[in-house]
């Protein structure tokens, strides 16, 4: 589902987010989603951005290197908030798959002139100790590797605190929402431009 909310005024002036429930606000109103209050924050503040929510439920890599290459040239965004993966992680799916797709999203998303916003993610301990880290090193090493931002752990601060998860102990409520967005924002602020 695309959520367009302001008017770009050129390409720099959109933001792209391609990710799964996490960004798609699943199991609670979509205004209360961190994406959406992204666009209220960035509204308040003064940027002039056109939003652009690209995520879908239950998205892999796999599903999102398909998408991508339309949305950019639908979108032709400035910045791309990539948050893909943790269901490759939840899926047990091999991560040298994950990997590869996440290094071509990044190849693509850079190619269409984009500044890339890479979204770590970490899976429960539950899927045993090495494949746990091993999936949590895919994002640093390929923010190394592509000289991107970084936001370390998208859910940080919010993951191991029930009253900010749903019952299924994956998805952050209306009351996580906030400060998912805060943990993002300090990484996303210094590649945004106010309006001229």
């Amino acid at each position: 589902m695309f959520i367009a909310l302001q008017n770009a005024v050129a390409s720099d002036r959109t933001i792209l987010v391609l990710g799964d429930s996490l960004s798609a606000a699943y199991g609670i109103r979509p205004e209360l989603g961190w994406v959406a209050l992204l666009a209220k924050r960035l509204q308040a503040q003064g940027y002039g951005y056109q939003l652009i929510n690209a995520s879908v439920s239950g998205e892999t890599t796999s599903g999102g290197l398909q998408r991508l290459p339309r949305a950019l040239r639908l979108h032709q965004p400035g910045i791309l908030i990539l948050e893909l993966g943790a269901n490759d992680g939840l899926r047990g799916l091999p991560l040298a798959a994950t990997r590869e797709n996440l290094a071509k999203m990044v190849q693509v998303g850079q190619e269409a002139g984009a500044r890339v916003l890479l979204v770590g993610m970490r899976i429960p301990p539950n899927y045993g100790p090495r494949y746990t880290d091993e999936f949590a090193r895919v994002f640093p090493e390929i923010a190394k590797q592509y000289h991107l931002p970084l936001v370390p752990f998208l859910l940080q601060g919010v993951a191991l605190d029930p009253s900010f998860m749903q019952d299924d102990g994956l998805h952050p409520n209306a009351r996580g929402e906030p400060a998912v967005l805060d943990t993002l924002w300090r990484y996303l602020e210094p590649l945004l431009h106010k309006n001229r």
